[in-house]
């Protein structure tokens, strides 16, 4: 078994799902994707426990263009 087919915690249905019953998936997630756990736990409550799905829902909240910016202030 490599290490990409172990789970990242216990539990878990496998390295593509976020448990956020599992402290150490909780952990592990919020550092590969440099967020807190609450924006975790949102991102998981809006799509699901999918990792792709929140990795890309968490993308979309972050990213803007400057553009996006000025469109937001009103100028």
């Amino acid at each position: 078994m490599s290490s990409n087919d172990i789970p990242i915690a216990p539990n878990s249905t496998g390295p593509s799902s976020i448990d956020l019953n599992s402290d150490a998936s909780v952990t592990e997630w919020t550092r590969k994707l440099d967020v807190s756990e609450a924006q975790l736990r949102e991102a998981v409550a809006a799509v699901g426990d999918r990792a792709t799905d929140v990795e890309m829902h968490l993308k979309g909240s972050r990213s803007t263009t400057n553009e996006e910016q000025v469109r937001k202030t009103g100028s």
